[in-house]
């Protein structure tokens, strides 16, 4: 598309008006939609995905829609911000719920979907809503063709069509057909997407010639040419519009169309699909045309514009969902320079990862952790005490309330940093339920405390446990790892993470390992640290975070190379603590003061031990609990501002 020209200097890429609501995915693949048991919400709505999709391929992309005053469409729109999406323009509406979906993946061929958008509040948008600034702000406007369906959205659309045409704003129009949301088949059915209507097919053509672009499948064009031969339907478009026309061919590709319709659609340029195994076709052409736009707005021409939408139209089809399923340009370039076709890229473990780990983040600042999942010292002091273990949890519930404390004070002083906390599920589960969704830097442990070989808590299902934790919490797991352990242990161990690994991958869990070498090993190297995590990393475990014992300098700098070479996506290495005195865990600060890698600290009795043996005693009150922890953690804090001269 080198002769399409953009305006210069606008804020945004494009702005994408139209459908915006939850998807919830069976989880059970083969079930009948009757018989699934779960589901998994995602967002969803084909102008919202291509909002999204666009946004994680590096454009600056918004979207104009309505959400209702409810949770999921505070979900939708928290969703499309942390994708780095403009959300300014969507409206909350105070009278409508936000439209939901429910899909099925029966088999290839078969996807069940039951549309819940009575009055739902995306199809309220209305003309009032439509900002003229706003619109201008934009290269480029993305309208779907369900929000012509309705008089209501029809002025809506209109209207921005009418403010784009006036500020040199390029018109893009996903023809989008679903014959349900026109009325045209019972109201469960969602999942047939093609039937013939002249109205239908009038109405579209009256909109046809007000777009720069116009994408659709062969069914979406034949309905937009009131043909059920597809080159007689595009002659028929060609008729009233003028726009480059882009007919998405299923696993053969696509065509682009610039002018004349040709005799036959091989007589042009058909850019093939790529190979994949499909799982499920929801949500292809969204992705499809969010790697279309994606060449597009930034001036490439036929052959890459297909490429890059065929490609990612070809990884969501391999996937679970819609919108999360979109990739990232790093994993289109893996894909793109892989040696091997990659025809299984579920299957694929650097892609998976990819999928992971380069999709936009939480960027975390210094981290002020303080870890209280211990489980048997804080039994053992309870016991020592007299007190029943239903202590426990309550003592947890003040270490809450002194890392509200420490937060508050940090905020007061303009201190750049974030809180978190380790805590378990055993005894610290109420602590975590209150500390989850206030942002927070939170991880769990899974680990059976003093195991070696390792176990875990739950046994060896560990994928099972993953499923009712809160996606933001970290999965947490100590190893006493030597890479000299003999044979059969070091194995034993290593097979344990690597199932660990892939149960995070399938989750979308962050996975912190917290490597200890055994004290006292008749291999006691001073690089033990540093070749555990290397051999780790041999043999393809890819921890988001590090929690490692304090290094002499010279260690740090070998673990700085290590990791940024290693895996330049993981997130740092934070500093435990081993209930050092705090004086000499400051020391330890310093030494790893220069490293780029290491975030922060994760310090647990260090700060707990003493109070907590004084509160289970009945020495001292809560207040006074709460006060000493706050006082030690800040004491950690200053400590490491201090080493890294922070002010």
């Amino acid at each position: 598309m080198g002769d399409t020209t953009f305006a210069n200097g606008r804020q945004l890429d494009v702005i994408c008006l139209g459908r915006l609501g939850v998807d919830l995915y069976a989880q059970q693949i083969g079930a009948r939609l009757e018989d699934v048991s779960s589901f998994a919400k995602y967002l969803g709505g084909s102008s919202a995905n291509i909002a999204f999709g666009t946004a994680r391929l590096g454009l600056k992309s918004a979207m104009l829609t309505r959400v209702g005053d409810d949770h999921m469409g505070r979900f939708l729109v928290e969703s499309l911000n942390k994708e780095g999406c403009d959300t300014r323009a969507i409206k909350v509406d105070p009278e409508r719920l936000t439209a939901m979906v429910l899909l099925g993946i029966k088999d290839r061929e078969t996807f069940p979907l039951v549309f819940y958008r009575e009055n739902c509040a995306d199809m309220a948008l209305r003309e009032e809503d439509i900002d003229e600034s706003f619109i201008a702000s934009s290269k480029a406007l993305l309208i779907t063709g369900t929000h012509f369906s309705t008089e209501g959205v029809y002025k809506a659309s209109s209207r921005a069509l009418e403010y784009a045409e006036k500020h040199n704003v390029k018109r893009v129009l996903d023809i989008d057909y679903r014959p349900v949301l026109w009325g045209l088949t019972g109201k469960a059915d969602g999942e047939t997407r093609f039937i013939a209507n002249a109205q239908v097919s009038a109405h579209v053509q009256r909109i046809l010639p007000r777009f720069d672009l116009v994408v659709g499948t062969e069914e979406e064009f034949m309905i937009a040419g009131g043909s059920d031969a597809l080159l007689t339907a595009l002659r028929k478009v060609r008729e009233v519009s003028e726009a480059t026309l882009v007919v998405k061919l299923g696993a053969l590709g696509c065509t682009v169309i610039h002018g004349e319709i040709p005799e036959r659609l091989e007589d042009g340029s058909i850019y093939q699909g790529i190979r994949v195994e499909v799982l499920n076709v929801l949500g292809a052409g969204d992705a499809f045309m969010s790697g279309f736009l994606r060449g597009w707005l930034t001036g490439g021409d036929d052959e890459r514009c297909c490429q890059l939408a065929n490609a990612c139209g070809g990884l969501v089809v391999s996937r679970h969902a819609c919108a999360p399923a979109m990739p990232t340009l790093a994993e289109l370039d893996y894909f793109f320079n892989s040696p091997i076709p990659i025809t299984r890229p579920d299957l694929d473990p650097a892609l998976n990862r990819l999928h992971q780990v380069s999709v936009p983040r939480k960027t975390w600042q210094p981290l002020y952790i303080f870890a209280f999942d211990h489980r048997g010292q804080l039994v053992e002091l309870a016991q020592q005490a007299g007190r029943d273990l239903k202590a426990i949890p309550e003592l947890k519930q003040l270490f809450i309330r002194a890392i509200e404390r420490v937060e508050a004070d940090l905020r007061e002083n303009g201190v750049q940093g974030d809180v978190g906390l380790l805590a378990d599920e055993r005894f610290g589960q109420d602590a975590l339920n209150t500390a989850t969704g206030r942002g927070w830097w939170i991880a769990r442990p899974v680990e059976l405390q003093g195991s070696r070989p390792l176990a875990f808590e739950h046994g060896r299902s560990i994928g099972s446990n993953l499923i009712k934790w809160p996606q933001e919490q970290i999965i947490k797991c100590l190893v006493q790892f030597h890479p000299d352990d003999e044979p059969e242990l070091r194995l034993e161990q290593e097979a344990q993470l690597k199932g660990l690994y892939e149960a995070a991958q399938v989750s979308g869990h962050e996975l912190l390992l917290e490597v200890i070498p055994p004290k006292n090993h008749t291999s006691d190297q001073p690089d033990v640290l540093y070749r555990a995590i290397k051999r780790l990393y041999n043999i393809g475990i890819y921890p988001n975070w590090w929690k490692i014992e304090s290094q002499p300098e010279a260690v740090w700098e070998k673990l700085d190379e290590l990791i940024t070479e290693r895996d330049p996506y993981c997130h740092g290495v934070v500093l435990l603590g081993l209930n050092a005195p705090a004086e000499e865990l400051a020391e330890g600060f310093r030494h790893a003061s220069a490293s780029k890698t290491c975030r922060g600290f994760a310090v647990g009795r260090t700060i707990f031990q003493e109070p907590s043996r004084a509160w289970l005693a009945g020495e001292i009150d809560d207040e006074a609990l709460i006060s000493r922890v706050q006082s030690t953690f800040e004491f950690l804090i200053k400590s490491w501002r201090e080493a890294r001269r922070l002010g």
